[in-house]
């Protein structure tokens, strides 16, 4: 039987609490749906502009989302497309549809 490298382990526990907050589980399928401002993903999720600014920090840390500036602008979105397909993956694991 193959045991998973340590670090790798480490990386993976990190990457599930981070994707464990409810809160960043609403703000990367928001994402997942297109790319956004703070100030329309914090209407989409009901939450201040400044809470959703700080997880944001968080998930780009973990590299889950992404930015581009636009002049004043800057919109986010899901780092790739492997996000989109953890989060597919889980909805259809758990028997629900959107």
């Amino acid at each position: 039987m193959k045991i998973l490298d340590e670090d790798l382990v480490m990386m993976m526990t990190d990457f599930y609490k981070t994707m464990s907050d409810p809160t960043r589980l609403k703000i990367i399928y928001t994402l997942i749906h297109g790319e956004l401002c703070v100030q329309d993903i914090a209407k989409e999720v009901k939450m201040s502009q400044t809470a959703v600014s700080y997880q944001l920090r968080v998930l780009k840390g973990a590299r889950l989302v992404k930015f581009r500036r636009d002049g004043k602008m800057i919109y986010y979105s899901v780092d790739d497309d492997h996000v989109n397909k953890i989060i597919q993956t889980t909805i259809e694991h758990l028997g629900h549809e959107e």
